[in-house]
């Protein structure tokens, strides 16, 4: 991303601004293995921390994994690396939203697909109006 790019816009990654100062006085708290880097400084209304994350690459909040998600909305106190325990081997690692891709899913029959759905069965009976 070109120096212009991230001056004016905000949904290819975090702006110039958030980076040189909207960081200022945030504590850096790790990082996820997509890249993607958690801060923590600050109060909210509430009293609590302020969390954040700074994506890699475009903002898309489906790319948080699962234990950093629980962090950021103060589900999980610790730093996850530090409180949860290992993943079970029988766990999948996860993986962005795949809506609006090739590799969306699209069942039997879907019209992307070039499939043909099964034909109606005859139990249907369409309302009409009493007139």
């Amino acid at each position: 991303m070109g120096i212009l790019a991230s001056i004016f816009t905000w949904w290819n990654g975090a702006s110039l601004g958030t980076r040189v100062w909207g960081l200022r006085g945030m504590a850096k708290m790790g990082a996820d293995p997509l890249g993607n880097v958690y801060y923590e400084g600050g109060a909210d209304t509430s009293g609590r921390k302020r969390r954040w994350v700074i994506y890699e690459g475009s903002n898309d909040a489906s790319r948080v994994p699962p234990e950093w998600f629980g962090w950021l909305h103060h589900q999980v106190d610790g730093i996850p690396d530090d409180s949860l325990p290992p993943p079970r081997r029988w766990e999948k690692e996860g993986m962005a939203n795949m809506t609006g891709t090739a590799q969306a899913y699209r069942p039997q029959g879907a019209l992307e697909k070039g499939g043909r759905r099964a034909a109606a069965t005859g139990d249907y009976e369409a309302w009409t109006p009493e007139g």
